[in-house]
């Protein structure tokens, strides 16, 4: 079926360009075991690249506790490793706390900062009771510097109290189909309720990553935002070390708290602008393990 379908594929790109075919002329492509019927000349031209893993290639060790790699265009797995385990994912809740944001909130919106924001214990942008910040900054916050009181003041923002959001968080989850998720606060602080796999934090990125804020923010290293009046400056740097690595990291995020250890979800692409996304949770070197399944991917694999 593959290699019928790359033959139409060339042959078409080497014909002149003539008026696209009707619907009723548009040949019905068969095999045994499938039929796709009639299909749209330009959708069959505009397919994603499947990937196909090349012979002799032994996967790799990855002693994470849970580990997943999917193709980011398909949905794919490529790799697996326990991958629908229920395990605390730490920061990379922050995730579904972007997602509820950016699908309801503006981002030039203003935030007020309550004081229930500094109790917001761990990573943070250090903000003040009182100041005035965007949700964009707030979200530069979030997703670079993976900052819990900016996490608490967009949930507070967002729904009225952390409660709330939480409770939007959860919905959310079920609406994506994720089965082996559920949030008891936008932070990732450890908690029994508040859990993932590593196949869904795979389904929530690729999802997230479809937002055009997050492809910008992701892969930001280092920025300075400040308040609406400028009063104060917060300098953020991003937690992501793959970010310079030899590899083409894009993002996306990382976690770490002592329940779920080290963790990390991060986009990958290849020279011919396939990416991909991995994941590890619970990694004894998450960035060592990441690089190492990534780059493993890339080589097993044809596009």
């Amino acid at each position: 079926m593959l290699s019928s379908l790359i033959s139409f594929y060339i042959t078409a790109a080497l014909q002149p360009l003539l008026p696209l075919p009707t619907n009723e002329n548009i040949p019905i492509i068969e095999e045994a075991s499938i039929n796709i019927g009639k299909l749209d000349f330009l959708d069959l031209l505009s397919v994603s690249p499947i990937p196909i893993k090349k012979d002799g290639y032994i996967s790799p060790v990855i002693n994470a506790h849970s580990s997943v790699a999917i193709d980011n265009q398909t949905g794919e797995i490529l790799f697996e490793k326990d991958l629908h385990t229920k395990r605390q994912i730490a920061s990379i809740t922050k995730l579904m706390t972007a997602i509820i944001i950016l699908e309801e909130n503006d981002l030039d919106s203003i935030v007020t900062v309550s004081p229930e924001v500094k109790y917001a214990d761990g990573s943070e942008m250090f903000l003040h009771t009182g100041e005035q910040i965007t949700v964009e900054n707030l979200m530069y916050g979030l997703i670079i510097n993976s900052a819990n009181d900016a996490a608490v003041a967009l949930a507070e923002f967002n729904a009225g109290s952390v409660e709330a959001f939480v409770e939007k968080m959860n919905k959310k989850a079920l609406s994506l189909g994720l089965l082996d998720t559920h949030f008891q606060n936008p932070i990732g602080y450890d908690n029994s309720h508040n859990y993932s796999s590593a196949y869904d934090v795979a389904i929530m990125a690729r999802y997230v990553y479809q937002k055009p804020f997050v492809k910008k923010a992701a892969a930001i290293k280092e920025l300075e935002v400040t308040s609406v009046d400028n009063a104060y400056t917060h300098k953020l740097e991003s937690t992501n070390e793959l970010l310079d690595s030899y590899l083409n990291i894009k993002g996306l995020k990382t976690g770490h708290t002592d329940q779920a250890g080290l963790c990390l979800v991060a986009i990958a692409e290849n020279e011919n602008q396939n990416d991909i996304i991995s994941v590890v949770l619970n990694s004894p070197a998450r960035f060592t393990e990441s690089k190492i399944l990534i780059d493993w991917i890339f080589r097993a694999y044809i596009w």
